[in-house]
């Protein structure tokens, strides 16, 4: 993978910025799709389980991101663990747009506009690199494990089930 230093999102800003070795894969978003994730490792032709989701919730009144496989479900209950909370859950759609600066479907977990308690699912040790979104519907970022949970300051907790 090399350094790219195109894509002009927050996210691909910020990993140039870093130094961060990652690839860009652009696909073609289809405005019907229901499923961004879903989407993204089809069109990419991916294993459903190393391209993460970015998932905005709610923990006790605050807003944490979590970061898990789209062929999972966030289990709300071991991110509330992770955090420290009691409770968690899925945030407001509108609230996780403007707190991030990305819109829905484009969320990324990197290059944000306030930076938040992230938590990645553990399972992102099996793959040599993973993808997440690169901040914008139709593009994913391809970079390490360790890159990711570096560049977001995560921590790491079994959080997909």
């Amino acid at each position: 993978m090399g350094k790219h230093k195109t894509g002009g999102t927050p996210a691909t800003v910020a990993l140039t910025a870093a130094g961060v070795s990652h690839t860009l894969h652009p696909y073609e978003h289809h405005a019907d799709s229901s499923s961004y994730g879903g989407e993204a490792a089809e069109a990419l032709a991916v294993d459903p389980q190393r391209i993460f989701k970015t998932l905005v919730a709610d923990a006790a009144g605050e807003l944490v991101v979590a970061v898990v496989p789209v062929a999972c479900q966030l289990d709300l209950k071991a991110l509330a663990t992770a955090v420290g909370a009691k409770k968690a859950s899925m945030a407001d759609p509108g609230a996780a747009a403007r707190s991030s600066g990305y819109v829905v479907g484009g969320i990324s977990p990197i290059g944000q506009r306030s930076r938040l308690r992230t938590v990645v699912d553990v399972s992102v040790f099996e793959f040599d690199t993973v993808f997440v979104s690169a901040g914008k519907r139709g593009l994913q970022v391809e970079l390490a494990p360790a890159d990711l949970i570096s560049v977001t300051d995560a921590g790491t907790a079994p959080i997909g089930h």
